[in-house]
């Protein structure tokens, strides 16, 4: 049977028919299985790897973006407060008496609702946030006194619901 690709068939010492191999054939060929299982097995592993490493990118994208998306709405709704304060310092101010002690009060109150509608306008989360850290760098006592009571009143409040 000398059909390339086809090994030959051989008649054994012991009167069995089976195939002819060169001695170093078999071990040839699985070395060769074992290097193309190891290969193909790499080949899994590294594509395996590389396709985790893309969902991990995918996902970190999706919650940054998610993340960005939530602090401009949160920007949004705090410059929206602040026009709102804006506003209502101007009905405060058109509402107040023009004379005396409650005409002042009124004004100071209209100014300060003004003053702090455009401050909430013009300042994000972020801003806030530095603003805060720099309140609490400079006033470290009253800080704690003020978010002390704040939490007290907080913790009384849920206590009661």
């Amino acid at each position: 049977m000398g059909v390339s690709g086809f090994k030959e068939m051989t008649n054994k010492p012991d009167g069995k028919v089976g195939m002819a191999f060169p001695a170093d054939e078999p071990k040839g060929n699985g070395q060769d299985l074992a290097s193309s299982v190891a290969q193909k097995v790499q080949e899994v592993a590294s594509d395996v790897t590389q396709k985790a490493q893309d969902w991990a990118a995918n996902v970190a994208d999706k919650a940054q973006e998610t993340a960005a998306a939530a602090v401009d709405r949160t920007n949004d709704g705090i410059a929206a407060v602040g026009h709102g304060m804006s506003a209502l310092g101007n009905r405060v101010r058109d509402a107040a008496p023009e004379n005396g002690m409650l005409g002042s009060a009124a004004t100071a109150v209209a100014d300060h609702l003004k003053a702090g509608g455009h401050y909430l306008e013009g300042h994000g989360i972020k801003d806030m946030g530095k603003d805060l850290t720099d309140m609490f760098r400079h006033y470290p006592i009253q800080s704690l006194v003020v978010s002390f009571g704040l939490g007290c009143l907080l913790g009384w409040t849920l206590r009661r619901s």
